[in-house]
């Protein structure tokens, strides 16, 4: 019998990558960690409610300097004006990330983030730590505010 000989197995991630530069350069990114870094690049509190959707690039002009390009973000509807308020240190940051003055103004699309995911929500607590709290309770008339002072002292006890 012969040996099985090792896979070489590699990342998804290289095998991928030219998958993921093609189509963030169909966006007008030429480089994708723009979208993948943008909490670092933009600061934590502006990146959770706003994303890079793509860059707009001027035609060029034979004979002149190319123009910069228009970053357009993807903005959740309440935070689109102070994010615009920011405009200015989001473009010092982005075109200090490119190491050059790539983005020359920012555009704006009020929509809801696609990156978004919930938090889980919180298990319920189990009946034996409900009871436990229930007989620590004082005299309490309504049947359904002492079972919900129980359930939010054991939620409370639990954490």
């Amino acid at each position: 019998m012969s040996k099985p000989r090792p896979t070489n197995a590699k990342p998804l991630s290289l095998l991928l990558s030219d998958v993921f530069a093609d189509a963030y350069a169909k966006q007008g990114f030429a480089a994708r960690e723009l979208v993948t870094r943008w909490g670092e690049i933009a600061g934590a509190e502006i990146a959770a409610h706003s994303e890079p959707l793509k860059m707009q690039w001027p035609r060029p002009v034979e004979g002149r300097p190319q123009e910069p390009a228009t970053l357009v973000l993807r903005v959740e509807g309440p935070m689109a004006l102070e994010i615009q308020h920011s405009s200015d240190v989001i473009l010092e940051r982005v075109n200090r990330f490119f190491g050059w003055s790539a983005v020359g103004k920012l555009a704006f699309r009020q929509a809801p983030l696609s990156r978004r995911t919930r938090p889980p929500r919180p298990k319920s607590p189990d009946q034996k730590a409900v009871a436990e709290v229930a007989e620590t309770l004082g005299q309490i008339d309504d049947e359904e505010l002492r079972s919900a002072l129980a359930r939010l002292g054991a939620a409370i006890k639990r954490n």
